[in-house]
């Protein structure tokens, strides 16, 4: 596949406390994806296309956190808390210093943060979204992006979610709106 126009890749929350086994809110799957998310970033930066590290960053006290999630945050100790080793990106994956890094305070990569005006500003028409999960943050940010009238590819397999199951369902349903749903290879070749 060809980009047309001036794409961006947003590589959305690959950090510690969401990849690695064990941490506290750990994506199955999510692992297997960095060599993927890997490739994908390099071709993009090869091609002088930007690519945007969307992550989640929270206060300790976590007065800035979903409702929904508090209790989960309260019991696990904490979760991307900003200043952590727990809200790094993940080892595998390396932001380079032409990268951005966008922090996030809610699934959506658009809400409450500066996205669209850095993507408009960057004359970004196409959004790549890699990273995890489907469900939640991947999804949102597709929605989101295709509301403010961007082109949006999802990389499946640069994606993850909980199982199979879920991540084949966000995929048919990101489909019948509209969102291009492709694998790396269908990507970069």
């Amino acid at each position: 596949m060809t980009f047309k126009d001036n794409p961006a890749l947003a590589v959305i929350d690959m950090q510690n406390d969401v990849v690695l086994p064990g941490s506290p809110c750990h994506v199955p799957g999510a692992m297997e994806t960095i060599p993927a998310i890997r490739n994908l970033a390099e071709h993009f930066r090869n091609n002088k296309w930007p690519v945007i590290y969307v992550v989640r960053g929270h206060r300790q006290d976590a007065s800035d956190l979903e409702y929904t999630r508090l209790q989960l945050f309260m019991d696990k100790g904490g979760i991307c808390v900003t200043g952590t080793k727990g809200a790094e990106i993940v080892d595998g994956l390396e932001v380079k210093p032409q990268d951005y890094i966008l922090v996030k305070k809610r699934f959506s990569a658009f809400l409450f943060t500066e996205f669209d005006l850095l993507l408009r500003r960057l004359n970004i028409k196409t959004l790549a979204i890699a990273g995890t999960q489907y469900p939640n943050c991947i999804r949102s940010t597709a929605v989101d992006a295709l509301a403010r009238d961007y082109r949006v590819v999802v990389v499946t397999d640069a994606c993850s979610a909980s199982s199979r199951r879920i991540a084949d369902n966000n995929i048919e349903d990101m489909q019948n709106m509209g969102i291009e749903c492709l694998s790396l290879g269908q990507v970069v070749q």
